[in-house]
This record gives structure tokens, sequence and C-alpha cells, in this order.
């Protein structure tokens, strides 16, 4: 990281700090390579009272200089605003209602992250710092993010390790137990939990990431296999047309 600063010319880092352990991790790794140039971000928008708790264990233990900014309010805003716009549409313009509990709250849900990027890349360029992304390999390679939301971000510290590889890494920074035992969550709605809404443990993803489709079941290789080809639009720039 200290690189990435020393490359440009900003002063320190932004870190959305949810009280996870990918934050967690990279909130120490900007503090270790910009003493004193961090700010740790607390951006509650509906969310569980433990994440924010968490966040500030994580903020105490490192003594982390922070700023909270509750987005719920511009939720609700946002939300009531895009949802009358929806309504004035004609009826054949509208989308079927998808069968899918999960994805039917996604559109909702991923205001939530997009929100909370915009606050950060605020404050990072109020003063001048770059936002840190918290994402890992395991969720990267598969899409598990939204795009311009936690997807967003000037370096990723942590996306070339899996799961597994970011709580060794937090052993290793002191991260609070507490928050290394978390079952994660990406915050998107209260109870929300990464392996239930993707179908499958961190411990099978890696499986395939580290052995290939042999490493798994062949059901669960074609799951994993089509969300890496869906999710290819989020790991690259916005396609344009050649000059062929």
């Amino acid at each position: 990281m200290g690189r990435q600063l020393a490359s440009t010319t900003a002063r320190g880092f932004v870190v959305g700090l949810s009280g996870g352990i990918d934050s967690a991790c990279v909130a120490r790794l900007a503090q270790l390579a910009a003493p004193g140039n961090v700010l740790a971000a607390i951006l509650p928008c509906h969310s569980d009272p433990e994440d924010e708790r968490d966040a500030m264990t994580v903020a105490t233990r490192f003594a982390l200089t922070t700023v909270r900014i509750d987005l719920s309010q511009a939720y609700d805003t946002t939300i009531a605003a895009a949802q009358a716009a929806l309504q004035t549409l004609p009826e054949q313009t509208r989308a079927p209602k998808p069968a899918d509990p999960i994805r039917v709250r996604l559109p909702l849900a991923n205001i939530k992250p997009r929100l909370r990027m915009t606050t950060l890349y605020f404050l990072a360029n109020s003063l001048n710092y770059l936002v840190a992304g918290t994402g890992n390999r395991s969720e990267l390679s598969i899409g598990y993010f939204t795009k311009h939301g936690d997807g967003a971000s000037d370096l990723l510290p942590i996306g070339h390790l899996l799961k597994s590889e970011v709580r060794a890494l937090a052993r290793e920074l002191s991260v609070p137990s507490a928050i290394i035992e978390r079952t994660p969550g990406a915050g998107l709605w209260i109870g929300q939990s990464d392996e239930e809404e993707m179908g499958f443990t961190y411990g099978d993803l890696e499986r395939y990431l580290e052995e290939g489709p042999q490493g798994v079941s062949p059901a669960l290789a074609m799951r994993i296999e089509r969300l890496i080809r869906s999710s290819e639009h989020k790991r690259q720039l916005p396609p344009m047309p050649s000059d062929d």
C-alpha cells in the first residue's frame, strides 16, 4: 500500500469499516502503511447494530480515527423516489417479479454499498486520500460484490488473498478474535450471510480455486463456473467499440 500511496499525490487512506474481518485487515494494513493518515468510516444504513459495535471494537483496538455517517435517511429518500419513478412506467416495461426471494431484494440492497462508496469517495476527495477496498480473492473471483459499490476503490490490498488467508492475516495483525470468528456477511440486510447467499461455503469455493473443478462436486463446479462467467463484466472496464 505504501508504494501505491507514494506513486500518487494522496496523503493517506479511507476505509469503510463494516465490522467484518476484511475491512479490519485493510484498516490495519492502511494504518501500517500510512501512520496517522487513515480514516475509518462507519456508515450504518438500516444496519444490524452489532455491525457497528464490531466496527468500533476494531477502531478501538487499533486507535483508528473514525467518522460515523448514518446513511439511512439518504437511502430511504433515494428508494422512495426511485420506486415512485418505476410506478410511472408502462406495465409492459416493468420486469416480472423474480421467483428467487434474494433476487427480489437485490435492487434495493445494492443501493446501500453504492451509497457507502459515494460517501467514501467524498471523504477521500476532501482529504486527498485513496479509498482502500476490502474485497478478497474468493469474493472477487465469482463477482460477490456490488458493481460500483464495494467493488469500486483505488486499490485492493487483500484482493490476492483467499478467505482462509485473510483469516490467517487477521491473526497476524491481532484483529480481535470476535471479528475473526463472526459469520461473514455483506450487511445488505439484517441476518444476511455470505455463504447462504452464495449457496456454498468459502471452503468449497477455495477448493475450486485451488484445485480446479475436480476439487468439488460436478454440480458445484458448474455453479461456480456460471458465477465466474456471469460476473466477468464486474472485473472489466466497460466495453466499447473497437477501431476495426
